[in-house]
């Protein structure tokens, strides 16, 4: 992922990208107690990530999406974005966990998320930090305090 571009340097994007992390680590856990066969363990980590990627998408649509359109800015990607995010909510909805190719269905899952992460960090986060203004910066982070991050050492963290 990307290092380079300065994004990390604003707060609530290097946090955003934190998370971004931090879901790719869970579903790591997910895949491989899936590997290993322990699939309780497997469905008890897929339920963590579920519950974090939900109120990380919150922050992203009401924050650095809702600050973009209102600038008028990278509509077309904000647009193809939170569609995904409803093809991924979609995606782990239909997840059974009696289905004995669940393994298969978590992996095309998380293959997307992995795309679509990398497409938010190299994208909206990047131009986020060069176009939004300070009417920009207050709904970001109306939208973080709003849905405040899942990562350890948050004292708002749930």
């Amino acid at each position: 992922m990307c290092e380079h571009c300065g994004c990390r340097g604003v707060e609530p994007i290097a946090e955003l990208m934190d998370e971004h992390y931090a879901l790719l680590d869970e579903a790591h856990q997910v895949r491989a107690a899936l590997a290993s066969g322990d699939r309780r363990t497997a469905l008890d980590r897929l339920r963590v990530l579920v519950g974090h990627l939900g109120r990380h998408v919150h922050r992203e649509e009401d924050g650095v999406f809702a600050a973009l359109r209102d600038r008028g800015e990278y509509l077309d990607e904000v647009e193809q974005l939170e569609k995904e995010h409803v093809l991924l909510d979609d995606g782990i909805a239909r997840l059974d966990p009696d289905d004995p190719l669940l393994d298969r269905a978590v992996e095309a899952l998380f293959r997307e998320l992995e795309e679509h992460i990398e497409r938010e960090n190299l994208g909206v986060f990047p131009v986020s930090v060069v176009t939004l203004g300070a009417r920009g910066w207050d709904t970001v982070e109306q939208a973080r305090r709003t849905y405040p991050t899942f990562l350890e050492g948050n004292s708002h963290a749930r």
